[in-house]
């Protein structure tokens, strides 16, 4: 990886490290809406790792990697921050879909079927399912489900590292049991897509081989999941607000 002066191969380094970004990217596929171009992601996650090759200068092994992955990553957010992809009007239909899991959850004591819900929101089954492929990138957070605050940008709701972050919400511990409740109610398969797209890792379309079906059927199955996770945290939200309220107030 190196020239005959002594100096790092840049081209052989790039080369070696392509499919890094290239999984960083299929990854954060799933998370961003379907109008997000995977090569948008590739471009900038490989502006990335040329910055990354700059700064770091102890050789480019496993902790190259692991510094690499983060500069990746945060070129490709940045490279998207701009923009929210998610449309209020399909946001709107997404809280509609919600409002029925729940509504629906608590008439029958277990959760609806797809068809239920198509027929309860008087959709087309393949309307239903457009919408929650259209979806992809919805949240069980957003910031604004605590603030109502419509200015902060698509990133900032949904990937930040600061206190606000839906990460860090997710610490309180009525939220943390409200979410475990969540996705121990889910139906088996959604259950086992989340398994396999947050604890092993694996992108959309690894998860369609595993599970034998279409990468469009992952997504649908991924906002699906999300909705109901949503509908069964979102609870919780009055309850931490009354908290933070009374803490700030001493």
């Amino acid at each position: 990886m190196y020239t005959a002066a002594g100096q790092p191969d840049r081209e052989q380094l790039v080369q070696r490290f392509v499919p890094l970004v290239k999984r960083i990217a299929y990854h954060l596929m799933a998370r961003l809406p379907a109008n997000v171009q995977f090569d948008d992601l590739v471009q900038n996650g490989m502006l990335g790792l040329l910055d990354a090759m700059e700064r770091f200068e102890e050789g480019f092994g496993a902790q190259f990697e692991t510094y690499a992955s983060q500069r990746i990553r945060g070129a490709m957010l940045d490279g998207l921050r701009e923009s929210d992809w998610l449309p209020r009007q399909l946001r709107r239909e997404l809280r509609r879909i919600e409002g029925m899991i729940n509504k629906l959850e608590h008439a029958h004591g277990r959760v609806p079927s797809e068809t239920e819900l198509a027929e309860a929101l008087e959709m087309p089954l393949a309307d239903y399912q457009k919408t929650l492929q259209d979806a992809r990138g919805h949240q069980i957070l957003y910031l604004e489900d605590f603030a109502g605050d419509e200015g902060e940008d698509f990133l900032e709701r949904h990937f930040t590292d600061n206190e606000a972050d839906p990460l860090h919400l997710l610490e309180d511990k009525g939220l943390k049991q409200a979410l475990v409740s969540g996705i121990e109610r889910l139906p088996e398969r959604e259950k086992l897509m989340m398994a396999l797209y947050y604890e092993k890792e694996l992108n959309l379309r690894e998860i369609g081989e595993v599970m034998g079906v279409t990468e469009s059927r992952v997504c649908q199955l991924h906002s699906q999941a999300i909705a109901r996770l949503r509908s069964q945290v979102l609870d919780e939200i009055p309850v931490i607000k009354k908290k933070r309220k009374e803490r700030a107030l001493g």
